[in-house]
Formats: structure tokens, C-alpha cells, sequence
């Protein structure tokens, strides 16, 4: 089937008030299906988790057919599935869980890439612990991170190799797989940022060699929270601070409080709108929910998972990757050639994004500029801010231009068009 993007766009109602959107690296526009799955669950009777009332049963169907979604998208076993409230908050949690057994002597390795919620978290445990925190530098120029810099950082006290999957500033795809055996040698876990590279490109956390794997659904068109993946036989080795009647079971003793059952529910329908792009019939989120039966047990999974799903996820995301591929061949050039402008994103495999300055223009002036014509293409540092003050643009960073499965051509011929215009402006 032919990528009908106009099809897709339809999904969304926020495309409607007639924005150009570039900002997905912030957080992609949300489907309908999503948006209806979210009220439906809201609406809908539920309750805490259990098998004794169909609220009850309700919610453990969301939180399983979440779990099972999440498993297709990222080709995991769902057991090993931890929802929170953001990515950066489960960061936070298991850097505290995994640095209880740290101590001086004992090394972590970070980059100068990633956004500071894979960067922080590590250096904070690091110091609390007394363990030392090594920095992998990516080259400034062509924005490519080496895995030989790994090889010269890591040892046999290094605990934890911390890598994003794609640069949310400037969209670079680290060699994943390259790296992880050089950590896995050491005997260090290897944990991956794929908040950015999940919404662009099939994952197999596997193949890519991570121990763990965070994301952000926010990010691939649905909800505003965050999901942690991992073996579950590695989770069954960490034990987390958690309240003493919750259960230790896993996943669930890495999750804080109730979960929040609508935003689960959501993200099942942006994966289920996700796998449905390349069918005939086009886009559908389909997000049928069976009711459970009368004697359900907790936990037993209501709708079998669907053994295409998988299949259907990685063929949508390989149309969405050539979609997204073709305009940025289109755009890239154009705007590299408009006076002044210097692009900071140059390695050779990359997420969609380009990060952008302007000789004599601000930032924020371009980001303003573009905001009176329709187009959202937002400035500054984005949190990656290691990367950014390595770039030399320090904590006032450039432009970023993001596209995403929605943006059509009439997108990008307003984005050079307003560029265009307002670099022509007195600075």
C-alpha cells in the first residue's frame, strides 16, 4: 500500500487549526482513536485492579493489553513492560535502585549526546555512591558518536553504559549494537535513551543489545507518560524502594501507586493506529476491548495478542521512515542553502530532525517569526544540554525542525517559505 499521509492526517484534529507542526521531537499531535480510547477508559466503569468485579476486571485488561502493545512495538516480552510517569522519572528510580550497589572505584559511562534525563540521573548516583562518572565525546562537526570512544572508557569497573538511541537535539543513531558489546564484555549493563528514536524507526531492544530500554509514548502519537523495558529475569534481580503492601511482583514492583489506566488504554490505541498504517484500509487504531469473563483471574489476559502485530508495526514503520526520508531529502538541502544558516545535524544515520542557527538572527526571534505564519518549529536546548554547550550554542541552542508521519509537503514548502522570509528581516 502507498503511504496516504493525507489519510493519516485525518486522524488528527489538531492539524485542523491549520499549524505546520515540526515540533514532534516535543511531542507528536495525538490520533482520534487515541483521544477516544482515553475517554472511553475515563468514562467507562473501573477501578483498582482484581477479578472479582468487571471495574475490576476492566482495569487489569487495560494494564495487560497495554503491557502486550508495548511488547509488539519494542519486540519484548510484556512481562518485563514498567509503566511510570515519565521517562526521566523511571530513569531516576532505577538509577537509584542500580547504584545501590555502587561504590568508590566503580564507573559509569555517559555521553555528551543525550538529552540530560540519560545523563543526570547517572552523574547524581555516581556521586551519592562515590563511583566515578567517565564522558564519551561525540565529534561537534559531523555529530557522529564513535563506538571506539567506548572502548576507550569502559573497563571491568564499569557498571553502566548509558547511550541514546537518537539524539533528540540533533537526531544522530548511535551504533547501539556496537556498543553494547563493548559493555557487555566489561561486564556493565547497557542502558538505552530510544525516547526520540522509538517514534522513527522499527525497535527490537534486543538486537540493539540494550539491558534496558526506555521510551515516552508522547513521542509515537500517544499519551503523556513513560515505559521502562527489560528482561524480566533481570528486573527479578533489582529490588526498588517501594511501599511494603504493594506487590513485589514483576513489573509491577517497579511501578509507584495506581497506574493511570486511561493513559495506558491510549497508548494501546497510537500502537494499534501505528501497525494499521500500511493496511488497505488505511489507518483505524483499532482498539477493540473484550469484556473479561465472570471468572477471570487477575492478570489472565482477556484478547490473545495478535501474532501480526509485530509484522504490522515493523512495515508501518519502514513506510513512515521512507515518508519521513523523502521530505527530508526535499527540505534539507533548501534550507542549508538559505544565507547564514548552519545545520548541526550531519551524521549519517539520523532521525528526521535537523537543529538549525542563523548568523545575526535569535533563536527565539526565528521561532517567533515562524509562529506568525502557521509554523511550529520551536528553539532552544531541548534539555539535551550536554550536547548543546559541546556544539558550542551553549544553553541557547538553535532551531529544531522534527518532521513526523503527519507532515506533508504543503508543511515543509511553508516551513522554507517562512524561513526564508523571516531570515530576510534586520536581525
Amino acid at each position: 500500500m502507498a503511504y496516504d499521509v493525507e489519510t493519516i492526517r485525518s486522524h488528527f484534529p489538531a492539524l485542523r487549526e491549520g499549524a505546520a507542526h515540526f515540533d514532534g521531537p516535543g511531542g507528536s499531535q495525538t490520533p482520534d482513536v487515541v483521544a477516544r480510547a482515553v475517554a472511553d477508559t475515563l468514562t467507562s466503569a473501573i477501578s483498582n485492579r482484581g477479578s472479582c468485579t468487571p471495574a475490576e476486571r476492566r482495569a487489569d485488561a487495560v494494564v495487560l493489553e497495554a503491557r502486550a502493545a508495548v511488547g509488539d512495538l519494542l519486540a519484548v516480552d510484556p512481562g518485563g513492560v514498567v509503566f511510570g510517569r515519565s521517562a526521566t522519572e523511571l530513569t531516576f528510580h532505577l538509577a537509584r535502585t542500580l547504584s545501590a550497589g555502587w561504590g568508590p572505584g566503580d564507573e559509569v559511562v555517559v555521553t555528551r549526546l543525550d538529552h540530560d534525563a540519560n545523563v543526570r540521573p547517572w552523574v547524581i548516583a555516581a556521586q551519592r555512591s562515590g563511583a566515578t562518572v567517565r564522558w564519551a565525546e561525540f565529534d561537534p562537526v559531523t555529530g557522529e558518536l564513535d563506538p571506539a570512544r567506548f572502548a576507550e572508557l569502559v573497563t571491568p569497573r564499569t557498571r553502566l553504559v548509558a547511550v541514546t538511541a537518537a539524539s533528540n537535539l540533533i537526531g544522530t543513531r548511535p551504533d547501539l549494537p556496537a556498543i553494547a558489546e563493548i559493555a557487555h564484555a566489561a561486564g556493565a549493563l547497557f542502558w538505552v535513551d530510544g525516547v526520540h528514536a522509538t517514534a522513527h524507526v522499527a525497535t527490537d531492544v534486543t538486537a540493539s543489545g540494550a539491558d534496558f530500554w526506555v521510551c515516552s509514548p508522547y513521542k509515537f502519537l500517544g499519551p503523556h507518560h513513560g515505559v521502562l523495558a527489560a528482561r524480566p529475569e533481570l528486573l527479578e534481580t533489582l529490588r526498588p524502594d517501594k511501599l511494603v503492601p504493594s506487590s513485589d511482583a514483576v513489573p509491577e514492583r517497579f511501578e509507584l501507586g495506581t497506574l493511570p489506566y486511561e493513559l495506558l488504554a491510549g497508548t494501546t490505541a497510537a500502537i494499534d493506529f501505528l501497525a494499521s498504517i500500511t493496511e488497505p484500509a488505511g489507518p483505524t487504531g483499532r482498539n477493540e476491548r473484550a469484556e473479561p469473563p465472570l471468572d477471570a483471574a487477575p492478570g489472565a489476559s482477556v484478547r490473545p495478542v495478535d501474532p501480526t502485530r509485530r509484522e504490522r508495526l515493523v512495515a508501518s514503520f519502514a513506510a513512515i521512515e521512507e515518508h519521513e526520508d523523502a521530505l527530508l531529502a526535499t527540505l534539507e538541502p533548501r534550507l542549508r542553502a538559505l544565507p547564514g544558516v548552519t545545520a548541526y545535524s550531519n551524521a549519517k544515520r539520523r532521525t528526521p530532525t535537523l537543529l538549525l542557527t542563523a548568523e545575526g538572527h535569535d533563536p527565539q526571534a526565528i521561532r517567533s517569526a515562524l509562529a506568525e505564519r502557521g509554523v511550529n518549529a520551536p528553539a532552544g536546548h531541548f534539555y539535551a544540554w550536554e550536547c548543546s554547550h559541546h556544539l558550542g550554542l551553549g544553553s541557547t541552542g538553535g532551531v529544531r525542525v522534527g518532521l513526523a508521519a503527519y507532515t506533508n509537503h504543503d508543511d515543509v514548502e511553508r516551513l522554507v517559505d517562512g524561513l526564508t522570509d523571516s531570515l530576510g528581516r534586520p536581525a
